[in-house]
């Protein structure tokens, strides 16, 4: 087998029929690759790579360098995505191999932790990643949102083809990035995507010019329902003056929607709401994100609570040893090398999940991501607080 990296042109002919197979619709449609052709300018920036045995592609990975915030700090992520493999090639391992190298490659470029939307969470599992919560769909009437009509809130919401304020939406976003754990964005000519090939209106809430909320949608048909992306906000004010907008559809649509954290309770947001809020998760088709660490050293500085503790991370190519973590400043210190005897030995997973706010230490260890004595699981739980994060870039 043959791995070699291919760029967007390449991709077109070796990689992209093996994930039109895998993810669409088959057999194609007679302007598929056009339409493959329309997008291959914004993924210039990925890094494709390819497996061929005697000239043939059997299998592919694409890796889109992002920015992710992990507690507090911005770091650059490897999203991964289209890992796909021809069907009489699977089960043999290319696409561990080619993840492994993927990931090496993109570790050595600076990525220090990596995320993607798994189609079985098991495997995934064994690369490292551990699990987030997927985003929640609160659906609505628009009808239950009429107090906000009559409220007297400062600011405005405009509204339009997202190609006239795209700008805006990518500044906001850039503003969550630094705000919000676990929140990623995409780089500048991947995030083009939206702007200039996906049918969206976008509404901005705007105070004293500043813009405090977006929201990207769609509507199906008279009567039907507005389809809204996620709710992007910097706090309540932004909120009430999006929903405020979608109030004024009420005899245009029967209900609308729109993507939360996870750590939302929109049933709250105002009286007599009645909302139904879900994560619709199945598989292969709408798993939940998953994200793994990289570079352990590297996240040093990362907020954490005053724990301190030695651990021992085990079969990774990448994170493998021994490390004494301490957060005694507030801010993560991580020392590597030979020092005290671990107290608690964990799974890149474990790893992650404890990183990312997912995981108890005590959950890692009856999942079996870790051998994580109760001692040790006090210094980790201090040091690692639950904390729900919000992948809000769906790739």
């Amino acid at each position: 087998m043959r791995i070699r990296r291919v760029d967007a042109e390449e991709r077109l002919t070796t990689a992209f029929p093996l994930a039109a197979y895998a993810f669409e619709s088959s057999p194609p449609a007679a302007d598929r690759l056009d339409r493959a052709r329309r997008y291959a300018p914004y993924n210039e920036d990925s890094v494709n790579l390819i497996a061929e045995v005697d000239g043939r592609t059997v299998a592919a990975v694409a890796g889109i360098p992002m920015r992710q915030n992990v507690r507090g700090v911005v770091h650059r992520m490897a999203g991964v995505a289209a890992v796909v493999t021809d069907p009489l090639a699977r089960r043999q391992g290319h696409a561990r191999t080619l993840l492994t190298r993927l990931l090496g490659d993109m570790r050595d470029d600076g990525h220090v932790v990596s995320a993607l939307y798994p189609f079985r969470p098991s495997f995934y599992e064994r690369f490292g990643y551990a699990g987030m919560p997927r985003a929640r769909r609160a659906t609505f009437a628009p009808a239950d949102l009429a107090g906000l009509q009559r409220a007297d809130l400062p600011g405005e919401v405009d509204w339009g083809p997202v190609a006239d304020r795209y700008d805006d939406f990518r500044d906001l976003t850039l503003r969550l990035l630094g705000q919000r754990h676990g929140f990623a964005v995409f780089p500048e000519r991947r995030g083009h995507v939206l702007r200039d090939l996906e049918p969206r209106w976008l509404a901005t809430a705007r105070v004293d010019g500043e813009v405090v909320g977006a929201l990207t949608y769609r509507i199906e048909g008279y009567g039907g329902e507005l389809v809204g992306d996620d709710l992007l906000v910097t706090g309540p004010l932004g909120r009430a003056l999006l929903l405020r907008f979608l109030a004024r559809h009420v005899d245009q649509v029967s209900r609308a929607s729109v993507l939360v954290g996870a750590d939302d309770v929109p049933e709250l947001w105002v009286t007599d709401l009645a909302a139904r809020t879900e994560a619709d998760v199945s598989f292969p088709r709408r798993g939940g994100p998953m994200a793994r660490v990289l570079s352990l050293e590297a996240l040093a500085g990362v907020a954490a609570g005053p724990g301190r503790v030695a651990v021992e991370v085990v079969d990774d190519p990448f994170v493998a040893g021994r490390y004494v973590l301490d957060g005694g400043s507030g801010r993560l210190e991580v020392t590597r090398g030979d020092g005290p005897a671990p107290a608690a030995t964990l799974t890149v997973a474990g790893l992650s999940g404890l990183f990312y706010g997912v995981l108890d230490p005590v959950e890692a260890r009856l999942r079996g991501l870790g051998t994580v004595p109760d001692d040790a699981a006090a210094q980790l739980r201090l040091l690692f607080p639950r904390q729900i994060p919000y992948l809000f870039a769906d790739f």
